[in-house]
């Protein structure tokens, strides 16, 4: 028997530059199509699901120049990206049910959809202690902020920083004002218009923004729990007391209420869930535009 010869593995690279010029041609191509089909919802939504899709795929080859060794394991981010491409998907699975099948068949794809969608949340918050959730959990990835950092070499440690800002700017004696040199200016679309301590600065602290999640207390993974299964508890109400009844609409703030009233301080938590949080808060007022209220007060 002859030596079994390992083929290399062949990785195709393309310039960070170029994935993100392909991206935005899409999205201006996806566009004008989006308000073209007046008469067919569900090709317009199928346009603008491709679009994120789209996105997700792009950002996931970004990101890997971006942190070569991510913070989450394989299994973890590949539940995340199953997750996300069910939040982008789900308007248009359920339309084309509904038009194709009828009725019934939307409602028993809506509960399908919010049991995956709950069963994978549950799974990242209580086995991958993923903390709390955004929605879409795996968000789109800052294009400007990446392209600055990947235009820039050796910017992490304060030491590099201040022998790269002494050799790429000149200090006056007498007012001490920062001035950059010609030949380390960047590029027009990559240009800061600041001064280098504050560009090297805002790259320190972009290369540490990436923490793990906040470890919760019992008290607020019970929080997420209920923010997690709160659209099971709203269907499983209307299965029971109707569209028309008021106990599903109550039933339901109560429960999104309850959650973001067990949450802590959001001071003490990181950006990303702050901002989380205050999404949260803000949909509350999606409740006065939601049936039986929205039919006898807001039409």
């Amino acid at each position: 028997m002859g030596h079994v010869t390992k083929l290399p593995k062949i990785r195709f690279t393309m310039p960070k530059r170029a994935i993100i010029e392909v991206e935005q041609f899409f999205s201006i191509l996806f566009l004008p199509l989006r308000g073209r089909f007046a008469d067919s919802h569900e090709l317009s939504e199928l346009v603008y699901s491709a679009s994120n899709l789209l996105v997700l795929v792009n950002d996931g080859i970004l990101r890997k120049g971006v942190a070569p060794t991510p913070l989450v394991s394989g299994t973890q981010q590949r539940l995340m990206t199953w997750l996300t491409v069910l939040e982008h998907l789900e308007v248009f699975t359920e339309m084309c049910s509904a038009k194709f099948w009828g009725e019934k068949c939307r409602w028993l794809v809506i509960i399908l959809i919010q049991l995956a969608k709950a069963t994978l949340r549950i799974l990242l918050l209580h086995w991958y202690k993923a903390g709390i959730q955004t929605s879409p959990p795996i968000t789109p990835l800052d294009r400007e902020r990446h392209l600055h950092r990947s235009c820039s070499e050796d910017n992490v440690t304060e030491a590099e920083v201040s022998s790269q800002s002494t050799s790429t700017a000149f200090i006056g004696q007498r007012s001490k004002r920062v001035v950059r040199m010609l030949n380390s200016t960047p590029a027009l679309q990559l240009r800061h218009w600041g001064s280098p301590q504050e560009e090297q600065r805002q790259w320190i602290s972009q290369a540490g923004a990436q923490h793990p999640p906040t470890i919760l207390t019992q008290q607020e993974i019970l929080a997420e729990s209920l923010y997690i299964t709160r659209p099971l508890v709203h269907l499983l109400a209307l299965g029971i007391w109707g569209q028309k009844s008021w106990k599903p609409w109550l039933l339901s703030g109560i429960v999104d209420i309850a959650s973001l009233s067990l949450m802590r301080d959001p001071k003490d938590m990181r950006q990303t869930e702050r901002a989380e949080l205050r999404r949260r808060t803000f949909l509350l007022l999606y409740y006065l535009l939601r049936s039986p209220f929205y039919d006898r007060y807001s039409e």
